[in-house]
C-alpha cells in the first residue's frame, strides 16, 4: 500500500502541474464550454492554473518525502474533496455543467476516500522497517 500512496502522489502532482501550465497557456481554450468567455474569466483561469499547478508542487513534495507525510495526504485529499463538493454546490446553484466538469467531479469525490485510506502507508511502513 505504501507503494500505491507514492505512486499516486507521483500521479496526481505531475497530473496538476501539467494541467495548471495548460491553463496558464490556453487560458479559456483549456475548458470546455467556455472558450468565449472574454478576458475576465481567461484571467482568472490563468490565475487559477498556477494555483492548480502549484497543488500539484505539493503533491510532488509530499511524494518525494521518506516517508509520505500522512498529514500532507490528508490535507491535499481534503482540499481536493472540498473542490468537487464546490462542483456539486455549483450543480445545485447553477445547473448542469458541461459533461466533463461532471467527470472532474467524479474524480474529485472518489479519490479522496482512496488518499486517507492509504495516507499513513508509507509511515507505517517505515516504522516497521520496509521502506
Amino acid at each position: 500500500m505504501a507503494r500505491a500512496l507514492r505512486v499516486l502522489a507521483w500521479t496526481m502532482g505531475v497530473a496538476c502541474v501539467a494541467i495548471g501550465f495548460l491553463h496558464i497557456l490556453l487560458g479559456n481554450a483549456a475548458m470546455p464550454g467556455i472558450a468565449d468567455a472574454g478576458p475576465t474569466v481567461g484571467s482568472f483561469g490563468r490565475f487559477m492554473g498556477a494555483v492548480f499547478a502549484g497543488y500539484g508542487a505539493a503533491w510532488i513534495h509530499a511524494a518525494r518525502q521518506a516517508p509520505v507525510p500522512a498529514r500532507a495526504v490528508r490535507w491535499l485529499a481534503a482540499v481536493m474533496l472540498l473542490g468537487g463538493l464546490a462542483r456539486v454546490l455549483s450543480i445545485a446553484v447553477d445547473g448542469r455543467p458541461h459533461g466533463f466538469q461532471l467527470l472532474l467531479m467524479a474524480i474529485e469525490l472518489a479519490l479522496p476516500p482512496v488518499y486517507l485510506w492509504l495516507a499513513g502507508a508509507d509511515e507505517r511502513a517505515h516504522a516497521e522497517g520496509r521502506p
